[in-house]
């Protein structure tokens, strides 16, 4: 598959770059490898939680990093161990990094490990300045029109 060109799009609109940003990065994800295997699971209205199956990774072999709306997985392989020979090697122990996207205001809250399976708990918080926040109608003119009024009036008595 071919890549798309957003460029007829983005001569008139201002601001969408990230979303031309977003739709390279899932093709390039869907072409690219499946390993290792994850979920990405809905728990709460504003709380999620990744899971990859880690299997062979001890903690210190993986590095969770979190920057500008990408969350990054990376392992490093296992060190190999001299003197087996396997008949069959089922068990991937190669080296990945799975970048993820996040919306705005996910945060990483933490990460956890049991039995092979890496979970990242992530969680939406808004900031309250950008929350909606309802506007009371008050019933006569508000305070700020009286004051300007007063001011107009007091200054076309002094000319």
């Amino acid at each position: 598959m071919s890549a798309f060109d957003f460029s007829p799009l983005l001569r008139t609109a201002i601001g969408f770059d990230r979303m031309a940003r977003l739709a390279d990065t899932a093709r390039a994800a869907s072409e690219g490898s499946s390993y290792p295997p994850y979920n990405i699971e809905r728990v709460a209205e504003d709380s999620y939680v990744l899971t990859m199956a880690v299997a062979g990774f001890g903690p210190d072999s993986l590095e969770i990093t979190s920057q500008d709306n990408v969350l990054t997985v990376a392992g490093k392989a296992p060190e190999a161990e001299d003197g087996r020979r396997y008949l069959h090697r089922g068990i991937a122990g190669r080296a990945f990094e799975r970048r993820f996207v996040l919306a705005d205001h996910i945060q990483v809250q933490g990460a956890d490990m049991q039995n092979g399976l890496l979970h990242v708990a992530l969680r939406r918080e808004v900031p309250e300045a950008l929350k909606p926040r309802r506007i009371a109608i008050a019933g006569s003119a508000p305070k700020a029109l009286e004051v300007a009024n007063e001011q107009d009036t007091g200054s076309q008595q002094a000319a």
